[in-house]
């Protein structure tokens, strides 16, 4: 079967699951409240006060969303037979989890970029006159950020849930990963926690940084950690039993 059928047939599955829809609805959501809830508690005036950051703050908790919509994406080919019935239609294990892959990314890309656009706008209005700093290019490079990054991030999260053919699992992993062990390195630069994903990423959403990596280069390492979980996902579809 050509790829564009069935990648057609993996977004119509997205659009029938109410779980993905709510968790696109909830990227946005909760992205524009925490940003909200950064600017009124912002730091303004501090030496180290970042405006970029402080309008992106509510990112570091949309991610879940996103993580958890491309967790479902995928795990929910496993219950009930689902990968059986989609692998008889598409014997092409490869070819169906590159549609898979591009099923998540499509939807969370344009979800980024309407909670990206959304939580500039609350941030730069939350914060007043503390976001005078915010240049339009640095803005921009926010909200393209909030895209690639969300879509990466959902990205690791489907490749993941195809190793571990478990969407609890992933969660159970990255959830943690991400409330704890992000916070408790995140003032720690310079070093090798410069290259875990999200902390890789989210530079970009600084106005300056310190560490090893830039805002693109950042964005890079989360999209190698994307690939390595995508290939793993691929390599277990390929040689595990439906």
């Amino acid at each position: 079967m050509p790829f564009v059928p069935v990648l057609h047939a993996e977004l119509i599955k997205i659009r029938t699951l109410r779980s993905l829809l709510g968790a696109l609805g909830a990227v946005v959501l909760v992205t524009g409240l925490f940003s909200a809830l950064a600017g009124l508690d912002s730091g303004a005036g501090e030496e180290d006060f970042d405006p970029l950051f402080s309008a992106f703050f509510g990112v570091s908790f949309g991610q879940i969303a996103a993580v958890a919509f491309g967790a479902t994406a995928v795990s929910s080919e496993f219950h009930g037979g689902g990968l059986r019935a989609t692998l008889a239609a598409v014997p092409r294990r490869g070819h169906w989890f590159a549609a898979k892959a591009v099923a998540v990314a499509v939807p969370v890309l344009a979800v980024g970029l309407i909670a990206g656009g959304v939580s500039l706008a609350v941030g730069k209005a939350v914060l007043g006159a503390d976001a005078n700093g915010l240049t339009w290019a640095k803005s921009l490079r926010g909200v393209i950020g909030c895209a690639l990054y969300l879509t990466l991030m959902a990205l690791l999260a489907a490749g993941l849930t195809a190793l571990l053919r478990s969407g609890v699992a992933t969660l159970s992993i990255l959830i943690p990963f991400l409330l704890i062990v992000s916070f408790v390195v995140g003032g720690v630069s310079g070093t090798v926690a410069d290259f875990l994903p999200d902390k890789a990423g989210q530079v970009v959403f600084h106005q300056t940084w310190n560490g090893s990596l830039g805002p693109w280069t950042g964005l890079a390492v989360t999209a190698l950690w994307a690939a390595g979980a995508l290939l793993a996902g691929a390599w277990s579809v390929r040689h595990r039993d439906a």
